[in-house]
């Protein structure tokens, strides 16, 4: 069994920093992380015993009340995560959103239908921004817009185009079929 964790009884000022931490903010893993803190250094409980009030594992609770000894109240931040930061920008999002909205012929594109593809391609070429075509249905769906497969049509530019279209999608019925068993035959 693990020795417990001892954590030194909060300071006034300690306590007090960490309850205004905790009733101020809206990040509920900083709020859990100030309760960790609060419940071992006033109530004076353990890791075993604080895990199932915040669920969360014991080592967990035991990682934050390590970086709450060695950093203070600074150690129960997020820590600033790897890579760069996101390319995707509001003023992009506004952009996108603007441009899905209109005809890509109207914009002086050679089609009539948007697909992610043409989206990021349009869009890299105006604003210099070359995003990936995942990263722009997601910027989209976000947007409420999601965007489907194109659905081709057959036109013809024959003005009696479509009666003859009824015409050939009407359901063909047995009375119409010539079939060779209901076909008269001659006897001679």
């Amino acid at each position: 069994m693990r020795k417990p964790l001892e954590i030194p009884e909060l300071t006034a000022t300690e306590a007090e920093a960490l309850d205004g931490f905790y009733r101020t903010t809206r990040v509920v893993r900083l709020r859990t992380r100030a309760q960790i803190v609060l419940l071992a250094g006033e109530q004076r409980l353990t890791a075993p015993a604080i895990a199932p009030i915040v669920r969360e594992d014991e080592e967990t609770v035991r990682r934050w009340l390590k970086r709450w000894l060695a950093e203070g109240i600074a150690g129960l931040q997020d820590r600033p995560m790897p890579g760069g930061p996101a390319k995707l920008t509001d003023a992009y999002r506004e952009r996108l959103l603007a441009v899905v909205r209109q005809r890509p012929r109207s914009l002086g594109e050679p089609y009539s239908l948007w697909t992610l593809q043409r989206l990021a391609d349009y869009l890299a070429e105006v604003t210099g921004l070359r995003l990936s075509y995942e990263t722009v249905r997601v910027a989209l769906k976000a947007g409420g817009i999601v965007l489907s497969r194109p659905q081709h049509t057959v036109t013809s530019p024959d003005p009696e185009y479509q009666v003859k279209r009824r015409r050939s999608s009407r359901p063909v019925t047995t009375s119409q079929r010539a079939t060779p068993s209901t076909m008269p035959m001659s006897s001679t």
